[in-house]
């Protein structure tokens, strides 16, 4: 280090010198603010990163934790002057008398409680109903196969047992049922089901009959698989979502294919064009395809055409909103969540499409917005590092709705087309229970077993068909056949 009368002698004796440290000085300086730079980006990218959550980003909820300081949820959906609970006019769904009940119990009074005379014949009679389980118990048939002596040849006939009771002490099809039921659509593990049906019934199957009985349905649905899975490749609109599943203690993914009455579930090592392949839907799907943004989906060699998310796209404009403050985000939402409001208005009046006038006035805000943001949100300047230049989130995101108007837009265009990708969600979701409550799949074949069964349960609960029935229905070697009709 050189102090002050050393500095002063260089300069007038060497001014060459001088003139080095100042340009090494220059060039640590520069080096120290381009560090800087980067130390600045690292910091807002973790800010960024930290302070995403379900409202703003495609995170789940139960990811949002419950730490000091982290914000409460807050919902996408704007107020409206309607208080929360049931509406005005709501019939209600309180539990209503029945007309025969099983039983009758009659409350009657010997003495006047005005006078104390002696009372003998009812004039009328108040009624009350209490609904309740009778003792539940496993009730057990015992089949008989009778053995015949012929007496011509003296040989031993024996009448044949049912082809459903080949074993000579066996569960039934309702418990079976129930057994798949508890723990493919309620998702409990094994043990938790086993206690269960013990406590309830006083006896449970092992785990090996639970095993096998998974098995069974698995084998018993192929066939209603595939019609379920025919009847999405024709549907005029389908949904299609995808999510990390951990099978045999690595990452894999289940990919979810539905509408509204039919859901098909498949399990695949990838997550992309080689999993949809395998899945053999997009591949034929020839209606509207409904999707968040992931690429493959938009693959060009499919026949379908396609609609995108825009609760993601909500949920990012919000992100953005509150990391840089820009203004356009808001009105983007606002552009959006009208046409959302105008959709739903025209359904409830009856009518088929939006006012034309509307659409081509909302469409023109959009694109002035999407203009404008990508006038002031420059393509970054290129640096000597090898490759392109980041372009950031912003920039990405405002090229995605330039380039993809028309899939955005889709919904108000096209009535039957959902505003967002929603149904798919919901019917993943329950995959992300199970392995909070079960854990991982320990096997490939446990997961095939939970896609296939999964779906058909999703099937008949959304055509509002008994679950517990559907599924004993299967253990009779009759399946309750799904109506396969989209509409």
């Amino acid at each position: 280090m050189l102090d002050e009368s050393k500095i002063i002698e260089l300069c007038s004796s060497n001014p060459v010198a001088i003139v080095a440290i100042i340009g090494s000085l220059q060039a640590q300086v520069s080096l120290l603010e381009s560090q800087v730079r980067q130390l600045k980006d690292e910091v807002q990218e973790l800010k960024n990163r930290l302070s995403k959550d379900s409202h703003n980003s495609s995170k789940p909820p139960s990811s949002d934790g419950f730490s000091r300081g982290t914000p409460a949820p807050r919902s996408l959906r704007p107020k409206t002057e309607r208080k929360t609970g049931a509406q005005p006019g709501h019939p209600g769904q309180g539990l209503q008398p029945v007309e025969k009940p099983d039983h009758v119990q009659y409350h009657e009074l010997d003495t006047c409680k005005a006078c104390g005379g002696c009372l003998y014949e009812p004039v009328g009679a108040k009624r009350r109903q209490v609904f309740d389980l009778p003792p539940m118990r496993l009730v057990v048939t015992e089949h008989q196969a009778m053995e015949y002596h012929c007496p011509h040849c003296q040989a031993i006939n024996e009448a044949p047992f049912p082809a459903s009771v080949p074993q000579p002490t066996q569960y039934g099809p309702g418990i079976l049922g129930l057994c798949v039921y508890l723990t493919q659509y309620q998702l409990l593990p094994f043990a938790r089901a086993q206690q269960l049906l013990t406590d309830l019934l006083g006896q449970s199957p092992c785990e090996g009959t639970l095993a096998l009985a998974h098995a069974n349905c698995y084998d018993a649905l192929e066939a209603v698989e595939k019609s379920i899975k025919e009847a999405l490749v024709k549907a005029e609109v389908a949904q299609f979502d995808e999510t990390g599943a951990r099978v045999e203690n690595a990452l894999q993914w289940l990919h979810v294919a539905c509408t509204d009455r039919l859901t098909y579930y498949a399990c695949h090592k990838k997550r992309g064009r080689e999993a949809f392949t395998k899945l053999d839907i997009l591949s034929r799907f020839t209606g509207i395809s409904v999707h968040d943004y992931f690429a493959s989906y938009r693959n060009p060699e499919y026949p379908c055409s396609h609609s995108l998310c825009n609760a993601h796209l909500l949920r990012e404009l919000t992100g953005l909103w509150e990391t840089t403050g820009q203004t356009w985000t808001q009105r983007m939402s606002a552009v959006l969540r009208c046409l959302k409001r105008a959709k739903e208005v025209a359904q409830a009046a009856g009518q088929a499409e939006l006012d034309p006038k509307l659409l081509a006035r909302c469409g023109g805000i959009y694109r002035r917005i999407v203009e404008r943001a990508l006038q002031r949100n420059l393509l970054p300047q290129p640096t000597r590092k090898r490759g392109r230049p980041a372009k950031g989130a912003i920039r990405c995101l405002l090229e995605r709705l330039d380039t993809h108007e028309p899939e955005i837009l889709r919904f108000a265009t096209d009535f039957a087309v959902p505003f967002d990708n929603n149904q798919a969600e919901r019917d993943l979701r329950m995959v992300k229970v199970r392995e909070k409550v079960s854990g991982c799949f320990r096997s490939a074949s446990g997961a095939d077993y939970f896609c296939r069964i999964r779906g058909y349960i999703s099937t008949v609960r959304k055509q509002g068909i008994d679950v517990i029935n559907a599924l004993r229905s299967v253990f009779m070697g009759n399946p309750t056949s799904p109506s396969l009709d989209t509409v």
